[in-house]
């Protein structure tokens, strides 16, 4: 599906983006909200409640036809719709909480399970990044684009550092790609992954991902040229964890993560 096909949906997307940075910017900056814990003991606001009610009131008006699954509401309109927007209302709650200024919206709406638009919007860091199908990626009108590094030896590796390494059994492995790299940081989050896509960095790794973490930076990441896959390679939004990067250097950097993945999976095999 062309970009030029998308752009009265790549047009609501961004309207989205700026309903929920009314809702989330101001809490953020006047400190004014309450904290809760989910199941998992991450923290949850109201900013993130209310943004994604009123990305959700908005979408149901003006796409009736069309579903949306967010991260605190879970799933509402038509079910088996072609269309489906993916939102997390934010990216980063812990750092909201903590008054560190990276975290955002991320906005994506899929066809046929395929996404085509992206929005991730970042009030407090003044940025605001998106891509619609065909249609390239850009930063705040900006045309975007991954770096030309070839090697792992030359690139900016980001790290979002959770107990999820251990869990696959890649920590050590994970310290071997930092050490493989020209340099390694940890931005964390949404940011590293549109690093990449700026070209700022060349690689990020999460090793503990959900679907709304990774459906709008797909497609920004993709049309500014780069390749986003799973642990294992592949090009999926629900493989649990995602290496984002330039594309020139992916295959190295799962030379260096996927075969432990794929090692662990075969002892799981392994019966008793």
């Amino acid at each position: 599906m062309a970009g030029d096909a998308l752009a009265d949906e790549l047009a609501l997307a961004l309207d989205l983006a700026d309903l929920a940075d009314a809702e989330t910017l101001h809490r953020y900056e006047q400190r004014a909200f309450t904290i809760d814990r989910k199941a998992d003991r991450s923290e949850v606001t109201e900013a993130d409640r209310e943004a994604e009610t009123a990305i959700r009131r908005r979408v149901l008006a003006d796409r009736p036809h069309h579903a949306l699954f967010g991260e605190e509401h879970g799933l509402v309109g038509p079910p088996t719709s072609p269309w489906r927007w993916i939102v997390d209302p934010v990216d980063g709650t812990s750092n909201f909480v903590r008054a560190i200024p990276v975290w955002a919206t991320l906005i994506a709406l899929t066809h046929e399970a395929e996404v085509v638009v992206g929005v991730v919007s970042a009030p407090a860091l003044g940025r605001r990044w998106w891509a619609s199908r065909g249609g390239g990626a850009f930063v705040d009108g900006r045309p975007i684009h991954v770096s030309a590094v070839d090697s792992l030896d030359a690139a900016q590796v980001s790290v979002t550092f959770s107990a999820g390494w251990d869990e696959l059994g890649l920590t050590s492995r994970l310290v071997e790609l930092q050490q493989a790299a020209w340099r390694a940081r940890g931005f964390g989050d949404f940011w590293q992954h549109m690093l990449v896509a700026e070209g700022r960095v060349e690689v990020a790794v999460e090793a503990e991902v959900n679907i709304w973490d990774v459906a709008a930076v797909q497609v920004i990441v993709e049309e500014a040229g780069g390749r986003v896959t799973d642990l294992r390679g592949r090009r999926t939004i629900r493989g649990g964890n995602v290496v984002t990067s330039n594309g020139r250097v992916h295959d190295e950097v799962l030379a260096e993560l996927a075969t432990a993945v794929e090692s662990a999976d075969a002892r799981a095999e392994v019966p008793d």
